[in-house]
């Protein structure tokens, strides 16, 4: 019998306990440890965000589904790894922190024979003084904070019903903030509302970013193939902003809010302020702050984790050059450098090094996106994550035949604005691979030929039928194994 143990119910985590549980059926137990007792499906809560959705229709609960699947649901908090076990178990064990009402606070040791670290980011909005939604900003990093968002961009746009002005400021919030993504496509849905209501001569809205041009996204941008023509994503993004009324910012690394004004830093060492009505910022990126001990309860956290607390895998982590860093040194299986019964799927792996290059002010200031990997990527991982052990399990040896390396795989991002079938539309890019690959693709970094960008209507009806699908996949219902991640 094997026990696989999941932290983290996110769109990684989630993804790998229902192959899991699919495959491992009698005989083995799969075990579900996460706070939340929901499940969100992020990428529409930009629509909870302007008004389009609400959060009942971007989650569900969790407990009913794992119960559905076999999955032994626990609602709690990991908050330490001992993967070589103690006095008490052989096995490693994770300790985990109860949260539910009827176990609240109660804790226990949950030994397994394989674990999958899914526990996606800390939102660390206290890496910026006055960030966040119980500060200046808001948020749409959750259903509960984009829901707060609506509410506070519904105060804006009636104090523009009744003639008043409004500035609006969306982007990063953090010098090294990631999720450029999410940001842009609520900018460009804030625009689009404030457009239907015929309101924006009351409007000023602005891009900040922390990005050396725009579109770079985390991924050092792109060359991609657009209407037979070979564009930057700079201009590509740059045009889709003009088209929706929307000012940038960019090169920014945003160090401290106050109610109304943010305070930031350029790449030349400028310091300059932007004064705001409505904010929605995304803030840095931590690791879930877990600790890991070895079987004398000594603290090796810096033996597993990277210092931003995010998990150490089989990628090159030797410190090298911008300029010689290669697709290879990213990592494939997400193994575990210290034990190889441990694995880390999703945002909760630690990337060898940054695609945007590193630039840094005059003053020292680190100013640049951190490398993406929400989404597909980490639905991805998350699966062939679960097809090693399900293999390893059924073979009685660790071993890898699938993997997912980021250098290898695609990846497609669509920005809608607007909703509905006929209102509406989104900008859709692909990319391949993710991370860019000189060697094998010396003229554009990447194979040009599945690196594109349209814009249109289909593809905001694509990112509806999105949503509808990969809710219908997340509450496994069937054959929801036949839709890919």
């Amino acid at each position: 019998m094997a026990k696989v143990v999941v932290l983290g119910a996110g769109i990684s985590g989630h993804t790998a306990v229902s192959y899991l549980s699919r495959a491992l059926k009698k005989g083995h137990e799969v075990v579900m440890v996460s706070p939340n007792s929901n499940f969100q499906w992020i990428p529409s809560n930009i629509w909870v965000g302007v008004g389009l959705m609400t959060p009942d229709q971007v989650k569900f609960e969790l407990a009913p589904v794992y119960k559905k699947m076999g999955v032994n649901f626990k609602q709690a908090l990991a908050t330490s790894i001992h993967p070589e076990g103690d006095s008490e178990n052989e096995k490693g064990f994770v300790t985990i922190k109860y949260v539910s009402k009827e176990n609240e606070g109660k804790e226990e040791k949950v030994t397994y024979d394989y674990l999958i670290n899914g526990t996606g980011p800390k939102l660390n909005f206290e890496a910026t003084e006055g960030l966040g939604p119980n500060k200046f900003t808001q948020s749409v990093c959750t259903y509960d904070h984009a829901a707060h968002a609506w509410a506070k961009l519904q105060e804006s746009l009636k104090k523009m019903e009744n003639g008043e002005k409004q500035t609006f400021l969306i982007g990063t919030g953090h010098p090294l903030a990631t999720c450029q993504g999410a940001a842009f496509e609520y900018v460009l849905n804030v625009a689009f509302e404030i457009k239907k209501r015929k309101l924006s001569h009351l409007a000023d809205v602005w891009w900040i970013s922390n990005e050396y041009e725009l579109g770079d996204f985390g991924m050092g941008g792109a060359y991609i193939e657009r209407n037979g023509y070979i564009t930057p994503t700079k201009i590509f993004t740059e045009s889709i902003l003009k088209e929706y009324g929307v000012n940038w910012i960019k090169r920014a690394g945003v160090q401290k809010v106050e109610e109304g004004k943010v305070y930031y830093e350029n790449l030349r060492g400028e310091h300059h302020t932007k004064e705001f009505d409505f904010a929605m910022l995304i803030p840095g990126f931590a690791g879930a702050g877990m600790k890991a001990f070895d079987k004398e309860n000594k603290d090796i956290s810096l033996e597993v984790f990277a210092g931003n607390g995010m998990m150490k895998v089989d990628a090159d982590y030797t410190p090298k050059a911008y300029e010689d860093w290669k697709a290879e040194d990213w990592p494939s299986t997400y193994q575990s450098v210290k034990y190889d019964n441990i694995y880390a799927a999703g945002i909760a792996f630690a990337p060898p090094h940054g695609m945007s290059k590193p630039m840094e002010s005059p003053n020292g200031t680190k100013i640049f996106p951190t490398p993406p990997r929400t989404g597909m990527p980490s639905g991805v991982i998350g699966k062939i994550v679960a097809q090693n052990i399900i293999h390893s399990i059924k073979v009685g040896k660790i071993e890898h035949p699938h993997t997912a390396s980021m250098a290898k795989m695609g990846a497609a991002c669509i920005v809608s604005a607007g909703y509905g079938l006929f209102k509406g539309q989104a900008a859709v890019m692909t990319v391949n691979p993710i991370v860019p690959d000189w060697e094998k693709y010396p003229k554009w970094g990447r194979n040009i030929k599945d690196t594109v960008g349209v814009v249109g209507t289909a593809g905001h009806w694509m990112k509806l039928f999105m949503h509808y699908m990969f809710l219908y996949k997340a509450k496994a219902k069937p054959f929801w194994w036949l839709i890919p991640e």
